[in-house]
């Protein structure tokens, strides 16, 4: 299930994320572990996105503080792997086009 409305919007970036963007979860939507669900899901107004455990670790951290960048060697250490990077990339691009994300107004600030 996918949030309604353009999957682009005038706050979604044309280019594609990179390692210094600076995502946060979009305007409304909430992320939290449902314990009846046993996984991370987003809230909406109109409902609920379950989320696999790499989307929910993934999105836990889209703080607006961190860097995707950052997020990738946090996720890289966590779980003892490497190469994260496209994957992470891939996955922001698709949150982003959904409005799961959005970026900091620093969006290419380091973090």
């Amino acid at each position: 299930m996918s949030a309604p409305g353009s999957p682009v919007s005038a706050d979604t970036p044309s280019a594609a994320p990179g390692v210094t963007s600076v995502p946060r979860i979009g305007r409304g939507f909430r992320l939290q572990w449902e314990e009846a669900q046993g996984c991370h899901v987003l809230l909406y107004p109109e409902g609920m996105v379950k989320l696999n455990p790499s989307a929910g670790e993934i999105l836990r951290r889209c703080d607006g503080a961190k860097t995707l960048g950052h997020i990738v060697g946090e996720l890289e250490a966590a779980f003892g792997a490497q190469g994260l990077e496209r994957d992470v990339l891939g996955f922001a691009e698709v949150a982003a086009q959904q409005r799961w994300i959005e970026w900091d107004a620093g969006g290419n600030r380091a973090g």
